[in-house]
């Protein structure tokens, strides 16, 4: 899912520039910002820079058969059950960084690839997350098993279909070939998606339940 330069048309290039920078400008400026900044939660913010590094090294371990065709964990979920939306469009924005100055994504293709790998599945993570608050009880296992591991696995599928509809549409690869050998292994890396997910979110309940700003004991665990 990851786009190289000069795969896909240049008019789709530069509107996914222009709807990028309208979203990060959103989310720089509504960002909980105080929330990393202070003095208090000085380990939230090393806590922020660390899964950055971590998700950068993540975002290199990858496997593709073409250019365009490949695959690797996104961890969009569990920023955004960490930080909350903004904060975690601003961490793949700096993991995305990463990744192109080390050369292995093109930076004409950067907001293509932030709109696919990142924004999208932000935006469903975050849209199961308030779905599951607003409609169902408020339970640890509800927490885990919708927003982390449901949540994992809607938001990879539904990167992997954005991305099989733009290739198809594009005329980059026939929807033929994109159905029979691209679109199916995204049942397998929902799968590993929603797995990390839960398991990360899972021990951060039992250890580290401040890391997730969208947890609380109070609602979740008191009187339960």
């Amino acid at each position: 899912m990851n786009f190289p330069d000069l795969l896909l048309p240049s008019t789709l290039l530069w509107a996914s520039g222009f709807a990028f920078a309208a979203i990060i400008g959103w989310a720089v400026y509504s960002a909980p910002w105080r929330h990393l900044g202070n003095l208090g939660n000085l380990d939230l913010l090393n806590v922020w820079l660390g899964t950055c590094v971590t998700l950068m090294l993540l975002w290199c371990i990858k496997a593709g058969i073409k250019p365009g065709l490949n695959f690797h964990l996104l961890g969009a979920t569990l920023l955004t059950l960490m930080f909350g939306p903004q904060l975690a469009i601003v961490a793949l924005t700096v993991v995305l960084l990463g990744v192109t100055l080390a050369g292995l994504s093109g930076w004409h293709s950067f907001a293509l690839n932030m709109l696919v790998m990142a924004l999208i599945p932000v935006a469903v993570s975050h849209t199961i997350y308030r779905f599951v608050d607003r409609k169902l009880p408020n339970h640890v296992f509800v927490y885990i098993l919708l927003n982390a591991f449901a949540g994992g696995a809607i938001a990879m599928g539904m990167a992997g279909t954005t991305a099989t509809l733009l290739l198809g549409a594009s005329n980059a690869y026939s929807f033929g070939y994109l159905l029979d050998n691209y679109l199916p292994y995204y049942v397998l890396m929902s799968w590993s998606e929603a797995l990390t997910t839960g398991m990360a979110a899972t021990l951060m309940l039992a250890y580290r339940p401040q890391w997730l700003v969208t947890f609380s004991d109070d609602r979740y665990l008191k009187g339960k």
